[in-house]
């Protein structure tokens, strides 16, 4: 399953994106999105997120 970013948690640092080992991680509406297709469920970006915004 693949990690969503919770939009109203993401203050849009962008601390996750370039640590997505797929690229998966972008920006729309200046907040960050997952994109599910390319998500392999590493959780690195969940880790790294300082405002606690990205689950599983």
């Amino acid at each position: 399953m693949a990690y969503t970013v919770d939009s109203e948690k993401c203050v849009n640092c962008g601390t996750c994106e370039p640590d997505c080992p797929v690229g998966a991680i972008s920006e729309a509406n200046d907040k960050r999105v997952i994109d599910a297709e390319k998500c392999i469920s590493c959780g690195t970006c969940a880790a790294d997120c300082p405002a606690e915004a990205i689950a599983e």
